[in-house]
């Protein structure tokens, strides 16, 4: 079993994605399970038709304990595990603690022993890498760690801490930077910017996603690119970074 954590500013484009990814692994054969961890629920709703599953926070905080798994998990397209952490009552709490309890109840109710995922995909929003925001990367729960990114100022700078973060853990043996994804805005020389700033940054760009309008035209429908025309160049683009991430769990069984 291989867990990313797959981190980016909001709005880059983390969640679309993560969940074409997901869905593209999905068609591979792998099994797969997307955690959301973003107050806003909707990491994995193109999988699910539009309708995400029951945020664990929310569930937790109004019903108690979930008796059974399939009260949060909902299967989604390519039999994909789709769960959202949701976030803590407004003004109230820490996010990163929010996770916490929520990882610590899907491991309390066995849910990787029960599901067996191949991979373990966590979505995660990073405009501010706090110490809450850090928690996948440094307590374990991910292997790896991918930058969703433009070739934007913020962007990039939002990236730039993502790494340092992660850096601060490196002699822990904790998670590890994967690289950088590239979520084109069809800006001048953005390629070239991105794989410059990865080059500075002693990682490298292990997929680009070019701005495409069918994305948009599927997601309206609830559903990734992936599902509504895998034929299409940029659903291959997604194919073939789940075949990279995969890889992710070769290379670090090679260690």
């Amino acid at each position: 079993m291989i867990k990313v954590a797959i981190y980016g500013k909001g709005g880059i484009g983390k969640s679309t994605v993560t969940s074409c990814i997901s869905a593209a692994l999905g068609l591979d054969g792998y099994n797969v399970m997307q955690l959301g961890c973003d107050p806003k629920t909707d990491s994995t709703i193109n999988l699910l038709g539009g309708t995400p599953p029951p945020p664990i926070l929310q569930y937790l905080q109004e019903q108690g304990q979930p008796e059974a798994l399939d009260a949060i998990i909902r299967r989604g397209f390519g039999d994909v595990a789709c769960l959202e952490v949701g976030g803590p009552t407004p003004g109230v709490g820490c996010f990163g603690r929010g996770m916490l309890t929520a990882f610590d109840l899907l491991d309390e109710m066995g849910a990787y022993d029960t599901y067996r995922p191949d991979v373990v995909l966590y979505d995660i929003m990073a405009d501010i890498v706090c110490g809450g925001i850090a928690v996948p990367m440094r307590e374990g729960f991910a292997d790896k760690v991918c930058i969703v990114t433009s070739g934007e100022k913020m962007a990039l700078l939002a990236a730039k801490n993502i790494i340092l973060a992660l850096r601060n853990f490196a002699d822990r043996n904790y998670a590890e930077l994967g690289g950088l994804i590239l979520n084109c805005r069809d800006m001048d020389d953005e390629v070239e910017r991105v794989e410059e700033f990865a080059h500075k940054m002693d990682t490298s760009v292990i997929g680009v996603i070019p701005r495409d309008t069918a994305i948009h035209r599927f997601e309206e429908e609830g559903k990734t690119i992936v599902e509504g025309d895998r034929s299409l160049p940029t659903s291959k683009r997604f194919f073939d970074l789940g075949r990279t991430i995969v890889n992710f769990a070769a290379s670090r069984n090679a260690a």
